[in-house]
């Protein structure tokens, strides 16, 4: 499943840099497939009016989080979501970057309330 919902929660699954139209990688590296799953995140949460309060960043290589932050620093500008972010030994296709992430559908509340 792309996403499930359970009550307001959403968990969306792991997305890849892949090009809708060729279903293969973008090309260009971690930053242009950063950029192309932060493009589906944003179909994904305008289509299902949800607001993304967590994510998980899976990278096939530290050196590349630097980009990949440029590229997330553009998607999130204001309600930043907690977030957690890993190198692993490898990724689906051969990916340098895949970015899974929990929404809220409907209003948030502040923790410290």
């Amino acid at each position: 499943s792309q996403a499930v919902l359970v009550d307001r929660t959403m968990y969306i699954s792991g997305q890849l840099g892949m090009d809708p139209a060729s279903g293969e990688l973008v090309a260009g590296g971690a930053k242009e497939q950063a950029k192309q799953v932060t493009d589906d995140l944003t179909v994904i949460i305008h289509e299902l009016f949800v607001t993304v309060v967590k994510t998980t960043v899976l990278m096939a290589d530290m050196k590349d989080f630097n980009d990949i932050n440029e590229i997330y620093k553009q998607f999130f500008k204001c309600n930043f979501p907690a977030r957690a972010a890993y190198q692993v030994a490898a990724l689906p296709k051969g990916a340098r970057v895949e970015i899974e992430a929990i929404a809220i559908k409907g209003p948030l509340q502040d923790a410290s309330a």
